[in-house]
């Protein structure tokens, strides 16, 4: 019964370690997009 549960929580935790990463990784490709719009609209004004 221990085995199950401890089995059970690092599957949580490996779970919940993916989503953090692919919410790091989409807030970098967001803020990635930001910065190109920025620097397309500073080409453009010149």
């Amino acid at each position: 019964m221990t085995r199950l549960i401890a089995t059970a929580l690092l599957l949580i935790a490996g779970t919940a370690a993916l989503a953090g990463c692919n919410t790091m990784a989409g807030a970098g490709q967001d803020i990635s997009s930001g910065g190109h719009a920025i620097t397309n609209s500073a080409e453009e004004a010149k």
